[in-house]
């Protein structure tokens, strides 16, 4: 079929549901914990041979604690620079989750660990390039790049790298990270992630006899954390959690070691870096206590700049051909869109799957919606 008009282009993803759905199903059922190597790898490979399939040179970067990379170059008519589709093939489910969670279509719902997070989102990459190829004489309209990494729900330490470099070379980033929302928003703003640690050093003493010799480390941590709890701001998107804390031993003994584990989110680098410079001039109350921050900024925020609004722009307007309004979103959850857009090189986050329940026992996907985001993908791919 040789689809021109939008809603021709509708229509064939329509008719490829049911395939579309297959993919899924094969992706979702080779599990693919982060910290499981040999079964990212699996995927890895599964998806080599895939891609291979529609003409794709396939690249592999070895990782050695985690799943190995796979980068996909597919040729263009144009020698214009590439657009990068970039996911992960990486999910939080540890192996054995599918047993628990088995792979199932019901109630107008695709169920599984991974299938929205983002698995779907891989399988809607495939069929697309599959449609490109048909519908342009077996060629591409435009020279495409697939990275797809095995650490992204990890903090993507080991492809970071790899995924700023092909970014730097690209002339755009599409992520297929899933959709925001019910209505399927795209994500033009996600913010910025810093992982700090704070750790007290106090004075031991014992707690019946020498109290009053004793500088207790949880009760300068205490007060540190309070003194955390000023700096959120919540019209500013500003905010610190304290998501672990430790310290202390036997109960009559007056602590001499507590820490804190904290995590930062920020809309802007403006306000990451002001919060850095807090964190790192942190003073003990009690001077005979001890204070280290160590940390800093793991992902920078991805900020609605003028060259985000315009992709989205385009966007919008290919689902406006398509018949539906295309909503924008900002959220506070990252992905590796926010080191793209961190470059400078316009980025648009969200083209994946429509559905909820993430990283969650209902993780599902909106089968209907499946048709509707190929087509948007392909036809923002062809019009870039």
């Amino acid at each position: 079929m040789t689809a021109t008009s939008p809603s021709q282009q509708l229509r064939y993803f329509r008719q490829q549901r049911a395939a579309i759905l297959d993919t899924i199903e094969q992706l979702v059922t080779l599990e693919s914990p982060s910290d499981v190597k040999a079964a990212v790898d699996r995927v890895s490979t599964v998806l080599s041979s895939r891609f291979g399939e529609l003409g794709g040179k396939v690249t592999v970067h070895k990782a050695d604690k985690f799943g190995n990379h796979l980068q996909v170059d597919l040729s263009g008519r144009s020698h214009r620079n590439p657009l990068l589709l970039l996911g992960h093939m990486d999910t939080v489910y540890p192996v054995g989750t599918i047993a628990k969670m088995p792979f199932r279509v019901s109630k107008g719902r695709v169920w599984g660990p991974g299938v929205f997070d983002m698995k779907s989102g891989i399988a809607l990459a495939l069929h697309v390039i599959e449609a490109l190829h048909q519908w342009n004489e077996g060629m591409l309209p435009r020279p495409i790049t697939v990275l797809l990494v095995s650490d992204e729900e990890v903090g993507s330490g080991s492809s970071r790298e790899i995924t700023e470099r092909l970014a730097k070379r690209s002339e755009a980033v599409l992520v297929l990270e899933p959709a925001a929302g019910s209505t399927g928003a795209v994500k033009t703003a996600r913010k910025g992630i810093g992982e700090y640690t704070l750790h007290v050093e106090g004075v031991s003493a014992h707690s019946g006899l020498d109290f009053d010799k004793g500088h207790s480390a949880v009760v300068e941590l205490s007060r540190q954390i309070l003194q955390l709890c000023e700096m959120v701001d919540l019209k500013r998107g500003t905010t610190i959690n304290v998501g672990r804390i430790s310290g202390g031993g036997r109960v009559n003994v007056v602590p001499s070691e507590a820490g804190a584990a904290l995590d930062l989110r920020v809309r802007t680098k403006k306000d990451a870096d002001r919060i850095h410079r807090q964190l790192m001039s942190l003073r003990p109350f009690d001077r005979q206590c001890k204070i280290k921050v160590t940390g800093g900024l793991n992902r920078p925020p991805m900020e609605r700049t003028a060259a985000v609004a315009a992709l989205y722009k385009k966007a919008e307007q290919v689902a406006h051909e398509l018949g539906w309004k295309l909503e924008e979103a900002a959220v506070g959850g990252g992905s590796d869109g926010n080191f793209t857009a961190a470059l400078g090189v316009p980025t648009l986050d969200g083209l994946g799957a429509v559905g909820d329940g993430a990283h969650s026992a209902h993780e599902s996907v909106i089968v209907s919606e499946l048709p509707k985001r190929a087509a948007l993908l392909a036809g923002l791919i062809s019009s870039l």
